[in-house]
């Protein structure tokens, strides 16, 4: 076995930046955008079309309930058993709010917000009560020590131990029973592809279907290898095409992780799938269960006992996303309220100096690929409107207006984005969208930059790091749409909202330089 170096020896930041060598047998793939898959494939990828809920999202939710309703039965019961349920409200709510953080904190640390024991919530309900117990126990000895309670506050602290005591009972069987629902009927699970066939594949299979706390679904296999090498059917999952299928393939369906069942000896190979596969907007692991070397443990993620190798992770996800999302929508309904009347106007001058309508819509492309309808105000007489943008605008082009002119310099065309961002088509900040048949001369932009569809990983927005940067405007040369790339990587995957933010803010500033805007 040849020797192999630890993970750093897989040079992850120069495969973001698309630096790849030009003689790579994969190098045209992403530049074709897409191969045709079997029927299939196609069949199977309908299947997972819908979007499974995240267990980290329904954890979340659990965590909100119960504090919410811990909090409120502690209310509840000040109100029902004290006999001036006015007079120590605020204590009361005080002691409430702790209480039901602590009772969190340490149903936490008992391990009760795993998906394996929510599934089975009888076999950890000593830890829950006990937890509960320790909470309200802490919150007695406070109140008894410092704080001037209520003459009945025995009485209430029983009754509201006794009511979450059987609130947390009904609800985590009842939870537990919509968990073990949720993952027979597929809702509730992360869906994976595994790459690589025969018996590396097998000998992964098997060892996940052994575990017991699996929330695996295996949607099928993808090799670029023969039936000699690889079987048709591995462990009775039908292999689907090869690894360029599996990247349309995985863009139908909403999958969440690909597991690479390679040794870690096949360095070269794990490298040339990686530069493939890591422009979709998913987990990558590597099968580790069958090496014998061994990482740090902060390097592994765990399906049961079954180590995997993390290799890439699916940016801006689960909570990150709804925290972006509330970004958006509260910043969307802001610049709605205070740039009304600049929409009112600029509609009134599109329609009133040229015919046509006040709104352009043009195909670009999404998240994970998809082609979605870009809202813009018209800045172009309609005769000479190009909606594919395959003829870039240029300098005093004389298919734009006069008002289109000055529209475009100042990006207010742009404006109507927003609805496109309350939609859900669009962030506010993210790689600016470009045209589906957006090229550089006689190439497309995925010929010219090799990590080109990975700025898809995460939606497309109204402003961009690249934007503010002055990668904005006509895309002529090969190195604007490079350095527009390397710009939207950065940003992908340097994410934060405090990121979002500094990006929104100094939007505004960089449009005063209207140079490379026509």
């Amino acid at each position: 076995m040849n020797k192999v170096d630890k993970p750093e020896a897989f040079d992850l930041d120069a495969l973001r930046r698309g630096q790849t060598t030009g003689d790579d047998p994969l190098h045209k793939v992403e530049g074709e955008r897409k191969a045709e898959i079997s029927a299939l494939a196609r069949q199977i990828a309908s299947q997972y079309a819908v979007a499974n809920y995240s267990p980290s999202i329904v954890i979340g939710q659990l965590r909100f309930l119960e504090f919410v309703s811990l909090f409120g039965i502690a209310l509840a019961a000040n109100f029902f058993v004290a006999v001036d349920p006015g007079a120590h409200f605020l204590d009361t709510s005080v002691s409430a709010f702790v209480g039901s953080l602590l009772a969190l904190l340490f149903m936490q640390a008992s391990d009760c917000y795993h998906v394996s024991i929510l599934r089975s919530p009888m076999g950890s309900m000593a830890r829950v009560l006990g937890s509960w117990m320790a909470s309200l126990g802490l919150v007695a000895l406070t109140n008894f020590l410092f704080i001037d309670y209520d003459p009945n506050y025995r009485s209430i602290l029983a009754a509201w131990f006794v009511l979450g005591a059987l609130y947390l009972l009904i609800e985590r069987n009842l939870i537990g029973f919509g968990i073990r629902r949720w993952g027979r009927n597929g809702v509730m699970e992360r869906r994976a592809v595994i790459v690589g066939g025969g018996k590396p594949a097998k000998d992964l299979i098997r060892a996940l279907e052994q575990q017991p706390e699996n929330d695996i679904r295996i949607c099928g296999i993808f090799d670029d290898r023969g039936a000699a090498r690889s079987p048709d059917v591995v462990a009775g999952y039908p292999k689907l095409g090869t690894v360029a299928e599996l990247v349309e393939f995985a863009r139908l369906a909403h999958i969440d992780m690909l597991i690479i069942s390679l040794p870690l000896s096949a360095e070269a190979r794990i490298m040339q799938l990686l530069k493939m596969l890591w422009v979709l907007p998913v987990d990558i692991r590597l099968a580790a269960h069958s090496n014998n070397l061994r990482f740090r443990p902060r390097a592994y993620s765990h399906v049961g006992a079954v180590p995997l190798l993390d290799i890439l992770d699916k940016p801006i996800r689960d909570w990150d996303s709804v925290a972006k999302r509330a970004f958006d929508i509260f910043f969307s309904v802001l610049a709605l309220i205070l740039l009304w009347p600049v929409f009112i106007a600029t509609a009134i001058a599109v329609k009133t100096t040229s015919k046509g309508p006040v709104l352009f819509v043009q195909k670009r492309h999404g998240f994970n690929n998809e082609v979605i309808n870009v809202l813009k105000f018209r800045s172009m007489y309609t005769e000479m409107s190009d909606p594919s943008a395959k003829n870039a605008v240029t300098k005093n082009d004389p298919r734009v207006t006069p008002v289109g002119r000055f529209i475009r310099k100042t990006s207010i065309d742009e404006l109507p984005q927003i609805f496109n961002v309350l939609r859900g088509d669009l962030s506010l900040v993210g790689p600016r969208p470009h045209a589906v048949l957006g090229q550089t001369r006689d190439k497309t932009f995925g010929e010219i930059v090799e990590g080109y569809f990975a700025r898809h990983r995460v939606k497309p927005g109204v402003t961009g790091w690249a934007q503010i940067n002055g990668w904005r405007g006509e895309i002529d040369t090969d190195d604007k749409i490079k350095f527009r790339t390397a710009y939207d990587l950065y940003y992908i995957e340097n994410w934060s909202l405090w990121f979002d933010l500094k990006i929104l803010f100094l939007t505004p500033l960089r449009l005063l330089n209207t140079e490379n805007a026509y």
